[in-house]
């Protein structure tokens, strides 16, 4: 009867997505490489400026910015929504956010609220797909205002001509330090279930870094890409991943691509009692998942810190305004969570804390704020 179990598991299993293994199991990894790689991201992240400093604040003079976030439900970008009005009140310029539930009605409705209150840039923060909105954008341009998406791709993803600019971040960057771990913790020999969201279109630079990384530094690395669309992760994670350990007794790391997902990886790494042998590693930083991270639930987390997030991508749509030149990498930092230091984002975890603070002087002393 166990066997039957088991069998019926592994078919499970194999049929979740798609299986990825390195060429040859015989090649050893780059434990040098990888555990260099996860050292550089336990410091507290340091400021880079995007560019030179400028006077925001006479610059930015009778200017506005509306932002239109993907969802206003989603937290994660609440709170960099948060931070967006606190640029503005401290440079001085009018900021609205247009509230919405992710319905492309609702975006529609943002861009000619932007057309009729003649802002001079309006940024498509977090998801808000350009792609359902090109009349839109295409009619906003033609009444001079520039339409920026930010959080949205990775710095090497094209973006529709149609948009005035991009705001990255180094998704191919994060993939990679989630492979890095995977292979430094289990010396060279991960077997993984990763969870993706397909339709998310920062999805393909994180799944082009994690393939990459493996295949380059660990010969022997045995992978399977399981892709649960967003509306699914509350019905499909859980049963996926349960499936998953079931049907492979040698899986070790889970690694779902954005760290909200956990909250249905845990219950399933739970009910199958495999915490001891399947770990989690994530990326984010959500104070929820950190939660995890301090419980031992999950094992890490890249986080970012969504306040320095604001600022940068507040910095980039300034720059453009003012006719400064353009933003290319807007230096957004990673900086790793595990059992050492998660502690440090607070009980429970706060957003943006656990990173320092001195990038906040940074930045103003960039604007011309302060001395």
């Amino acid at each position: 009867m166990n066997r039957l179990r088991d069998f019926r598991a592994f078919l499970a299993w194999a049929a979740l997505g798609t299986v990825v293994s390195g060429a040859s199991a015989q090649g050893s990894a780059d434990l040098e490489y990888v555990s260099r790689e996860i050292e550089a991201y336990r410091s507290l992240p340091k400021f880079v400026a995007p560019g030179p400093a400028f006077d925001a604040r006479a610059r930015m003079k009778g200017k506005s910015i509306l932002s239109l976030p993907v969802s206003s439900a989603n937290p994660f970008t609440s709170v960099i929504e948060q931070g967006f009005a606190q640029v503005a009140k401290d440079v001085g310029f009018k900021f609205m956010e247009w509230k919405n539930q992710a319905q492309i009605p609702q975006w529609v409705n943002g861009l000619s609220e932007a057309v009729s209150e003649k802002a001079d840039v309006v940024d498509l923060l977090g998801g808000t797909d350009p792609r359902v909105l090109r009349p839109q954008i295409e009619a906003a341009t033609k009444a001079g205002i520039k339409v920026v998406t930010s959080h949205y791709s990775g710095l090497h993803q094209e973006i529709p001509s149609y948009v005035t600019a991009n705001i990255p971040i180094d998704y191919d960057k994060a993939g990679r330090l989630l492979a890095d771990w995977a292979i430094l913790k289990t010396q060279g020999k991960p077997n993984v279930v990763v969870i993706t969201s397909d339709e998310v279109y920062s999805t393909a630079a994180m799944v082009n870094g994690l393939k990459d990384e493996f295949a380059t530094k660990c010969p022997a690395f045995r992978a399977k890409f399981v892709n649960v669309p967003v509306p699914d992760w509350s019905s499909k994670i859980q049963p996926s991943v349960q499936s998953a350990i079931q049907g492979d007794s040698e899986l070790n790391y889970i690694i779902p691509i954005y760290d909200s997902m956990s909250q249905f990886v845990v219950p399933a790494i739970t009910l199958t009692e495999a915490k001891d042998r399947v770990k989690i590693a994530t990326f984010n930083g959500t104070p929820f998942v950190i939660g995890f991270v301090q419980e031992g639930k999950v094992e890490m987390d890249i986080g970012e810190n969504l306040d320095w997030i604001a600022r940068a991508i507040m910095d980039a749509e300034m720059r453009l305004v003012c006719a400064l030149e353009p933003v290319k990498d807007p230096h957004i930092p990673f900086y790793i969570f595990d059992a050492t230091n998660a502690a440090n984002a607070g009980k429970p975890p706060k957003p943006s804390t656990g990173y320092g603070s001195e990038y906040i002087s940074d930045y103003r002393k960039l604007w011309g704020l302060e001395k």
